[in-house]
Order: structure tokens, then C-alpha cells, then sequence
């Protein structure tokens, strides 16, 4: 059996401490089998429950922003096509008020220039007239003078100044063609 040397090795331990300490260890084994194996399980089992299932709102959050997100894109989108749409009705209308405006200021301009032309022949007329009565009083005269005899006959004098005045115009007509 034991020898002497093996009997005083205190690496050893004696055949009862073996078994006690067998015993107690079974003991230990089946308590903790029984009671905090099941234990330990069940809260292993709830924290993965807890992690899946928080991992599983992770990603329902997560696809939640992912369409939020996309919703927002198409929305940002919409509203650059509206302002665009927007913008090119503003260029258009400016188009149409600037035209408008330009058609306005031409026609009252066409009407001043057409209103002048008419003053300014009114008062050509008027000075044409004014200057016809003083050329045939002043020609009548003349034409007295040189001639010696009186003009006071009215037809007389008038086909006088008529003729007169034609010669004059034809010699302006005349005049206006060769420096034209």
C-alpha cells in the first residue's frame, strides 16, 4: 500500500479527505446543476431576448428613417421642380410685363411723333399761308412799281401771286432733286 515516504507527502491528500471532498464536490455539482444552471439560463436566455430584440427595433428605427429619409429626398425633390416651375412663370410673366411695357412706350412714342407731324404740318400751312399773303402783297406791289400801272384788280392780282408762288415751288423742287 502506502509507503512511509508517501504516507508523509503533504501533495497527498488522505483516502477520507478524498472521499469527503469527493462527496462534497458531487454536493456542490448537483446543487449547482440544479438550481443556478437553470438560472443562469434563463437570464442568458432574457439578455438575448433583450439584444435581439433591441437589435430588431434597431432596425425597424433604422428602416423608419431609411423611408423618412427617402419621403424627405422626394419632398426636397418635389419642391425644386415647384421652384423651378415657379421661377420660369416669374421669367415669363417678367417677359410679358417687359413686353407689354414695350409695346406701350411704342405706340404712345408712334403717337408723339405722329401728333409732332401733324403740329408741324399745321404750322407749315399756317406759315405757307401767312408767307403766300405777304409774298402776293408784297409782289403786287412790286410789280405795280415796276410796271406802272395798278394790280388792284383782285382776279388779276391773284393769278399773279399764284403764278408766282408755282415758279417759286418749282424752282425749290428743282433744287431739292438736284441735291438729292
Amino acid at each position: 500500500m502506502m509507503t512511509s515516504a508517501a504516507a508523509n507527502n503533504p501533495l497527498l491528500p488522505h483516502a477520507s479527505e478524498l472521499v469527503v471532498g469527493s462527496f462534497a464536490f458531487a454536493v456542490v455539482l448537483i446543487l449547482v446543476g440544479w438550481k443556478l444552471v437553470p438560472q443562469i439560463r434563463k437570464t442568458l436566455e432574457e439578455r438575448t431576448d433583450a439584444i435581439e430584440g433591441g437589435l430588431q427595433r434597431a432596425e425597424k428605427a433604422q428602416e423608419e428613417a431609411q423611408r423618412v429619409l427617402e419621403q424627405y429626398k422626394a419632398k426636397e425633390k418635389d419642391a425644386a421642380v415647384e421652384a423651378s416651375n415657379v421661377r420660369r412663370k416669374a421669367e415669363e410673366q417678367g417677359a410679358q410685363i417687359i413686353a407689354q411695357a414695350k409695346e406701350q412706350a411704342q405706340a404712345e412714342a408712334r403717337r408723339i411723333v405722329e401728333s409732332a407731324k401733324e403740329q408741324i404740318e399745321a404750322e407749315r400751312q399756317q406759315a405757307l399761308q401767312s408767307l403766300r399773303a405777304e409774298i402776293g402783297a408784297l409782289s403786287v406791289e412790286l410789280a405795280g412799281r415796276i410796271v406802272g400801272e395798278s394790280l388792284e384788280d383782285s382776279a388779276r392780282q391773284s393769278r399773279v401771286v399764284d403764278r408766282f408762288l408755282e415758279e417759286l415751288e418749282e424752282r425749290a423742287r428743282t433744287q431739292e432733286q438736284i441735291t438729292s
